[in-house]
């Protein structure tokens, strides 16, 4: 799960932190900020909407991740049930096992959701 979800909140944050405003990147060349001030004072600031980004869609796909890593190799779990489902042909053992992790994804991306609105929102 780590590996599907780290590079989109990388590549979210990364892009949020090159599209920091040129006005402010001016702003602070004139002021003679050293780039570890326009770093950590204007750039990670201006890239937290993005960072925010990047963690919603991680709430997506973590369960997914945890899904395949059971289906590789765990003898527990929703992805170990599925595969059992399948493997017998209980088919609403299969869309019940889907069912829940469709509520469980949801359930994780509204926590983020809101956890993310309530720190960079205000």
């Amino acid at each position: 799960a780590l590996l599907i979800i780290y590079f989109p909140v990388t590549s979210a944050f990364f892009d949020a932190l090159m599209r920091t405003p040129p006005p402010w990147l001016e702003l602070a060349r004139v002021m003679n900020a050293t780039p570890g001030r326009v770093l950590w004072r204007l750039r990670v600031p201006a890239a937290m909407p993005g960072f925010a980004s990047g963690l919603r869609l991680a709430a997506v796909y973590a369960p997914i991740g945890a899904i395949i890593g059971e289906w590789v190799g765990a003898s527990r779990g929703l992805g170990y049930l599925m595969l059992l489902a399948n493997g017998r042909a209980k088919i609403d053992l299969m869309f019940a096992a889907l069912i829940v992790l469709a509520v469980l994804t949801l359930a994780l991306h509204a926590v983020v959701d809101a956890a993310c609105r309530r720190l960079w929102d205000g």
